[in-house]
């Protein structure tokens, strides 16, 4: 299987784009005006930035696309050069066609130093006659005010539940796969809201197996399945620390997780534990100390294993 899946399944008409209705509308008011001001995408990762931004140009430029358009990854060139020699000039130079100005497409935007987004700045403003920016950000704080004033800024939310399920309908239909309702509700939960992340976990269980099943998820998202954590967390506020210490370092193993990866996957899980709220409330704070310190360099296990006794500690007091 070569074909990589993101790629194949990018929207093509503003009709494709899920979960961002209150974005597209405005976006294609524009289009149909052929003018636009300079855009900023602010949004989590695989949300439908960078396909909005390809749909933009397919609808205004036609088969002309190619010409008329520049993507740039900021994070692979984050320096004053790009600025200076990439964009200016592409961005000189009149476009193709019955539109008046080009697109330029900088993605993950917010990786460029503070020198280049100066550069950035004054590009902005020396060649609106002949071109527009998309600028797309996962955090707008890290980019200039100067930035962010010139852009309409539009932000995009993680897709819903629904919206998730329909996109792995749609590729099973497709793909002529099996995939049951627990494999669905197991790529909902990893994903987090990020299409790009289901298709590619979806592309990968279907290279192993036509009848995708909650197992094939999870061992290939290398996550935990949710009830085996809760049980390593009831085992741990029942003052079970060896029991849930043994279990929690098995989980670990099976699935490949990182200290950090449990951490943030245990946290979600004490929402549903049989205990008071004040208690929940503590243990999410350890969970917090816990995920600060590996993330400085401590201990992954010898971190869990504070926040199981932590845990047991609260359990039984």
């Amino acid at each position: 299987m070569t074909e990589i899946w993101t790629e194949k399944y990018r929207p093509k008409e503003f009709k494709d784009v899920l979960g961002q209705e209150h974005v597209v509308s405005k976006i294609e008011a524009f289009v149909k005006q052929k003018n636009m001001p300079h855009l900023l995408f602010v949004g989590p990762a695989g949300v439908g930035k960078t396909s909005l931004s390809l749909v933009i140009a397919h609808q205004l430029f036609g088969d002309e696309w190619r010409s008329n358009f520049l993507e740039l990854n900021a994070s692979d060139e984050r320096g004053i050069d790009v600025v200076r020699v990439k964009v200016k000039d592409f961005a000189r130079t009149k476009a193709i066609g019955d539109v008046p100005f080009k697109i330029i497409y900088l993605d993950e935007c917010d990786a460029l130093t503070k020198d280049a987004q100066q550069a950035l700045r004054r590009t902005m403003e020396n060649y609106t006659q002949t071109c527009r920016f998309i600028l797309s950000a996962n955090y707008s704080s890290k980019l200039i005010d100067p930035i962010q004033s010139r852009c309409a800024i539009f932000r995009f939310k993680p897709l819903v539940k629904e919206q998730v399920k329909k996109i792995i309908e749609k590729i099973a239909k497709q793909e002529n796969i099996k995939i049951d309702n627990a494999a669905e509700d197991a790529l909902v939960e990893i994903s987090g809201g990020d299409c790009r992340r289901v298709e590619n976990i979806l592309q990968s269980c279907a290279a192993i197996s036509d009848k995708i099943t909650e197992d094939v998820v999870f061992s290939l998202a290398s996550m935990a399945k949710p009830k085996e954590l809760l049980r390593v967390l009831n085992l741990a506020v029942s003052g079970k620390f060896v029991d849930a210490r043994n279990e929690l370092l098995s989980v670990m193993l099976n699935y490949g997780l990182s200290g950090a990866d449990a951490i943030r996957q245990i946290q979600r899980e004490i929402l549903a534990l049989d205990i008071d709220n004040k208690k929940k409330m503590i243990l999410i704070d350890r969970c917090g100390e816990a995920e600060f310190r590996i993330s400085e360099g401590s201990d992954a296990f010898i971190q869990l294993e504070a926040f199981l006794a932590n845990a047991g500690l609260i359990g039984q007091n």
